[in-house]
This record gives C-alpha cells, structure tokens and sequence, in this order.
C-alpha cells in the first residue's frame, strides 16, 4: 500500500473574494508575537496577523502573497487566513505600491500638519513596504 502525502487545505479569504484555495506542503505566516510554520498535524489554533509576506509550499516550490494583516485559523489541517487584502505578486502593480510609499512616506515626515493621522500613515507604508518587497522578491530583486 502507498502512503498517500498530507497536505493542508489552504484557503485565503478577503471581504472582495476567496484569494486562494489549494493543497499545499507548508505555511509560513507572521503573527502579531513571531513567526508560525505550519505542517500538516499541526495543532488547532487562532492567531492574528501582522502586515507580510505569508509564504506557502507546494509541490517542492515557495509561493508568496502579501497580505495585510488579519486572522489564521487552523483546524484538522485546514488553515483560513482572513484578511482585509492579499495580492500575488503577478497582482501588485508596482508604480502604484510605489506611489503609496512616497505618500505615506511625505505625510509621516510633515507631522507639522495637526490633520495627519500617525497610525495610519505607518499602517499604509508598511503595507506599500510589504507589496514592493514581495514583487522584488519574485522577480528575484
């Protein structure tokens, strides 16, 4: 009798539409406290998510997303992300990733200007951050 290989149902979820959903090896995600790698087996859980480059395995070959934070649930090897946006790399336009770097870049440097909301400039340079390292990154940048 042949083993058959454990896989994990990987299914990520945005409010526009279901992103992904595959068999995959392996899941690398970033949690709010550290880094989670996740094989089949792994134990069930709930997490919340930081702004990043989410990886996953398939077949022998990494495959990577940006995501903009969120939740990951694991339960008898199903993984649900769910998530406010997640992009391919094939998806991000770059010039526009770019532009939102450059924008978020100018508004936290002129704080002089009472109307500037802090946070959110951060959170919005971060994600730019997070789009144009995972495009470079697939094109091998």
């Amino acid at each position: 009798m042949s083993e058959t290989k454990k896989t994990l149902q990987l299914e990520v979820i945005t409010p526009d539409a279901v992103v992904l959903q595959e068999k995959v090896d392996f899941i690398i995600a970033r949690a709010l406290d550290g880094d989670i790698g996740i094989l089949p087996g792994h134990t069930a859980m709930i997490s919340a998510l930081d702004i990043q480059e989410f990886s996953y395995d398939k077949d022998g070959t990494r495959n990577i997303l940006a995501v903009s934070a969120g939740f990951l649930e694991v339960h008898d090897d199903v993984v649900t992300i769910l998530t406010p946006a997640a992009e391919r790399p094939i998806d991000i336009d770059l010039s526009r990733a770019n532009s939102a770097k450059d924008r978020a870049e100018h508004r936290l440097h002129d704080k002089k200007d009472s109307d500037i909301d802090v946070a959110r400039a951060e959170l919005a340079l971060k994600r730019a951050l997070c789009r144009i390292h995972v495009v470079n990154h697939y094109r091998g940048q």
